[in-house]
């Protein structure tokens, strides 16, 4: 069973935030593997699904993003599911727009869903896409992060979340995650 985690923050006016790239990804996931988010459970919007007959679990925790262990240590918890078959994708400040990062594992680097993720599991041992937003520091970062991305960007980012779709899609059919990390870092 393969967990793939979005990060991002629920309601209207959120939508189309960076801070919501991780749940714009695992929307295009859901979109190439024909699910639907229509099951509600472990405080979190699940599409559920067989692909290439792996059981797959995509995941968009409804606790905003601060909070968005809660849902994924339930949901781990729950079904057993090892830290090898979890990935989570989130934003990141510290990579230019347009670009992505695949990590097998490693420290929150300062986002705090990831920080409560690995507090509610005991562990960083899990796997991590992260998509560049950028970081102008004009804005305060709160309200960079909750900003929408411009049209100046769009494509950038846009394309971003594309490959890290497509990286996602690649780690739920089992493709060894070092050589996905090689195509797309």
């Amino acid at each position: 069973m393969k967990l793939l985690v979005g990060l991002g923050n629920p309601g209207k006016e959120y939508e189309k935030t960076r801070h919501n790239a991780g749940f714009m990804c695992v929307d295009e996931v859901a979109k190439k593997c024909s699910l639907n988010f229509d099951t509600k459970k472990f405080k979190a919007l699940m599409a559920v699904g067989n692909i290439q007959g792996e059981k797959v679990i995509l995941m968009k925790p409804q606790t905003y993003m601060n909070l968005s262990g809660e849902a994924v240590g339930e949901c781990v918890r729950y079904f057993n599911i090892p830290l090898e078959d979890i990935c989570v994708i989130m934003d990141d400040l510290d990579l230019p727009i347009g670009k992505i990062r695949l990590r097998e594992k490693g420290s929150s680097g300062g986002q705090n869903g990831v920080k409560n993720i690995i507090a509610h599991l005991g562990s960083q041992e899990f796997k991590r896409i992260r998509i560049g937003i950028g970081h102008d520091r004009k804005y305060d970062t709160k309200d960079y992060v909750l900003g929408k991305i411009g049209k100046e960007d769009a494509k950038d980012f846009e394309d971003a979340i594309s490959r890290a779709s497509n990286a996602a899609y690649d780690f739920i059919t089992s493709r060894p995650f070092n050589r996905i990390m090689g195509d797309y870092n």
